[in-house]
């Protein structure tokens, strides 16, 4: 089972240690029910997976690993095998000891766009919401955040930052719980928080604001990533059973309709920053993640369009304040 101890010894003395009052027993529930499903094969991956320290790490321009001396040919397929044993990957890349995991999306350009526009995450307790592998939070950790703590409930994603943070010398700046942000407590502590291709899935999108926001020390950061809709401040775009093929999708505003969302949550100093259309460039099937993509979401006659009829998917990036 994954140990979580070192998470809490490294909270029990911060702004994070009234965390504590719940965070165990939830996570050891979650031990609990893991046992189901396919968590176990996972899991034996990474426990098969080799512990290795990289003579150089940059998790400032990419998430590289490199050790010298070089692993051998055999040594490197047997990487490569654990690791695709925890396919499909869909954050990244990452570059680990020669073996290079070409995920689903390229993270690492969002990453660049957004980067210009927020607070620098020096000595900052960051939190990310739905982070996946946990990509975004060694690329945190590269921006100097003092602590890095993703949340994602899914199984597979928990198990893919384990396998990664145990090839990076199980570094202890970054860690990711098995939680949705509905689990957390009100813990007012971080700097900054995240939100990267949440909101849309959520049922109540102003309850998930709430929510980001009290998890945000005053004077901290939101940094909100989502699906928008061209249109004024009134639009919003309320899908059918799917949306490009996904079932969880609720509501997608216009970028103006969603600054006045976080204005009515009480944020303020709303900028949007940044908005593109996610090109197939961006998020397209590999080798390591071998299932549909965006491509297979568009109308093949009309890429402006999703499938089902729907403008294709158009992200913003917003940053706003908790006062």
């Amino acid at each position: 089972m994954i140990d979580f101890g070192n998470f809490y010894q490294l909270i029990a003395k911060g702004p994070l240690s009234h965390w504590l009052n719940t965070l165990p027993a939830q996570l050891s529930a979650w031990q609990r029910e893991s046992l189901h499903g396919k968590f176990k094969q996972w899991f034996n991956a990474v426990e098969a997976l080799p512990e290795l320290t990289p003579s150089q790490l940059d998790v400032l321009h990419s998430v590289t690993a490199v050790l010298q001396p070089d692993l051998s040919n055999g040594q490197r397929e047997g990487l490569e095998v654990r690791l695709r044993q925890l396919m499909p990957w869909r954050k990244g890349p990452y570059s680990l000891y020669g073996v290079n995991i070409d995920t689903e999306w390229r993270s690492d350009w969002k990453w660049e766009r957004l980067t210009p526009h927020i607070s620098a995450l020096q000595g900052r307790l960051v939190l990310d919401v739905g982070c996946g592998s946990g990509y975004h939070l060694w690329r945190m950790v590269g921006a100097g955040a003092h602590l890095a703590v993703g949340i994602d409930p899914m199984q597979l994603f928990v198990c893919q930052f384990e396998a990664v943070r145990k090839l990076l010398g199980n570094d202890q700046r970054a860690h990711v719980l098995p939680l949705g942000i509905e689990q957390l407590p009100e813990l007012a502590a971080f700097d900054t928080v995240f939100s990267m291709g949440v909101l849309y899935h959520r049922r109540s999108p102003l309850d998930h604001l709430w929510q980001l926001k009290n998890k945000l020390v005053s004077g901290g950061e939101l940094v909100l990533e989502t699906l928008v809709i061209e249109g004024d401040e009134n639009a919003v775009l309320v899908p059918g059973e799917r949306y490009a093929q996904m079932r969880n999708v609720y509501f997608i505003p216009s970028a103006p309709a969603l600054v006045r969302w976080l204005e009515k949550c009480g944020f303020v100093d709303v900028r949007i920053v940044d908005q593109y259309v996610t090109t197939l460039e961006e998020q397209r099937r590999t080798s390591w993640m071998t299932t549909e993509s965006l491509a297979d979401f568009l109308d093949p006659n009309d890429r402006s369009k999703t499938c089902e009829g729907y403008p294709a998917p158009l992200r913003t990036v917003i940053v706003a304040r908790n006062p």
